[in-house]
C-alpha cells in the first residue's frame, strides 16, 4: 500500500476508536419497587412483559380496551409476583387509538395507584395483512392510529413525570415488518416503520433527562394476535414469513425488557433479527461498542445476504402470482 492509502487507513481508524471510546453505556436500570405501564397487557408480549417485571419486584399497570380481558390477565400475572410482595396489578380500560386526553386521564389514574411511570411498554398494536387493492381505507387509518398515534398518546402521557424524576425507560414495540416492507403489509409497515423516526427523534430529546428509548423489533410471536392475523393473511405473506420462523412470547419479553434496562436502543431476537438490526441501524444511536462494532463491520456482508433474501421473496411474489393465473386458466 502506498503512503496515501495508509494515512487515510490511519484517519479512518483513529475515527471509528475515537467513536467507539467516547460511547456512554447507560447505567441499568432496576425494576425492584419501579412504576412499569404496559398498553396492550392483557395478552400476547405485553402479558408476558408484565409477568416479568412483576416477578422481579416492578409495580405493575396494565393498559387494554377489555375489562374482561384484564381482569383474566390480572390474575395471571399477581400469580408471578415475587415471594414476599403483595402489590396488586392495576388495571385501566382505554383505548390508547381513541384520544388523547383520554389516555393522559387513564394514565393519571395508574400513577395515582402506583405513583410516576418509570417504565412505559407500548405494546398495544393489531396487523391487518392483505394486498394493497384488497385493503380498505379505513384498514391503514386504524393501523396507523393504534400502532403510530396510539405510542404517541402513552409517551407524551408519561413524559413530564419521568422528566421530574430524572430517568425512564420508553419501549417501543415495532415488528420485523417495520424493517422491511413485504407483500401483503403495505398498511402495517407504513405504521411500524413510522415508529423508528419516532423513536430516533425523541431519544435525541429526552437523553439529557437520563431517558432511554428502546425500540423492539420481534419476529412472528406466538400470540392471539398473530393467530388471529393468519385468517385472510395472503399466501406469500405466509411464505415469507416462514423465513424467520415462529418465536415464542417469554423468550420475545425477556429480551425486550433486558435490552430496555440496559438502555440500548434496537432490540432484536434470533439472527435474523441481529442482521435486520445492523442492516436498518441507519442513524440511530448505540449504547454498546459492540452494537457499533458490529454495524459497522458486517454492513456490506449482510446487505449482499439481504440481497439472496429479497431475490427469494420476490421469486415467491412471482410463483404465487403464475399458480394463480394457471388456475384461472384452468377454472
Amino acid at each position: 500500500m502506498d503512503f496515501c492509502t495508509i494515512t487515510i487507513l490511519v484517519v479512518i481508524s483513529v475515527f471509528i476508536l475515537t467513536f467507539i471510546w467516547n460511547i456512554r453505556i447507560p447505567r441499568k436500570m432496576k425494576l425492584d419497587g419501579a412504576h412499569v405501564l404496559i398498553t396492550g397487557g392483557s395478552s400476547g408480549i405485553g402479558k408476558e412483559i408484565a409477568k416479568l417485571v412483576i416477578s422481579r419486584g416492578a409495580k405493575v399497570t396494565i393498559m387494554a380496551r377489555n375489562q374482561q380481558k384484564l381482569v383474566e390477565a390480572k390474575e395471571e400475572i399477581e400469580r408471578c409476583r415475587r415471594a414476599g410482595c403483595s402489590e396488586a396489578v392495576v388495571c385501566v380500560v382505554a383505548d390508547v387509538a381513541n384520544d388523547a386526553q383520554l389516555v393522559e386521564i387513564a394514565v393519571r389514574e395508574a400513577e395515582g395507584s402506583n405513583g410516576p411511570v418509570q417504565m412505559l411498554v407500548n405494546c398495544a398494536g393489531f396487523s391487518i395483512s392483505g394486498t394493497f387493492d384488497d385493503m380498505k381505507p379505513n384498514d391503514f387509518k386504524s393501523q396507523m392510529d393504534v400502532n403510530y398515534l396510539g405510542t404517541v398518546y402513552a409517551t407524551k402521557a408519561v413524559m413530564a413525570s419521568m422528566k421530574s424524576l430524572g430517568c425512564g425507560r420508553i419501549i417501543f414495540i415495532s415488528s420485523q415488518a417495520g424493517q422491511i416492507g413485504l407483500f401483503g403489509y403495505t398498511g402495517y409497515s407504513a405504521a411500524k416503520f413510522a415508529l423508528t423516526g419516532l423513536a430516533q427523534a425523541l431519544q435525541m430529546e429526552v437523553k439529557p433527562y437520563n431517558i432511554h428509548v428502546t425500540l423492539s423489533f420481534p419476529p412472528d410471536t406466538e400470540t392471539p394476535g398473530y393467530k388471529a392475523e393468519l385468517d385472510g393473511k395472503p399466501r406469500e405473506t405466509v411464505l415469507i414469513s416462514e423465513t424467520s420462523g415462529v418465536f415464542q412470547p417469554d423468550m420475545v419479553a425477556k429480551t425486550i425488557v433486558e435490552d430496555s434496562l440496559n438502555g440500548r436502543f434496537q432490540s432484536w431476537v434470533g439472527m435474523d433479527g441481529f442482521m435486520l438490526a445492523c442492516m436498518t441501524c441507519g442513524m440511530s444511536p448505540v449504547t454498546t461498542v459492540m452494537d457499533a462494532l458490529s454495524q459497522i463491520l458486517t454492513a456490506s456482508i449482510f446487505r449482499l445476504v439481504s440481497l439472496f433474501y429479497l431475490t427469494h421473496f420476490y421469486g415467491v411474489v412471482s410463483k404465487c402470482k403464475k399458480e394463480r393465473d394457471s388456475q384461472k386458466k384452468t377454472s
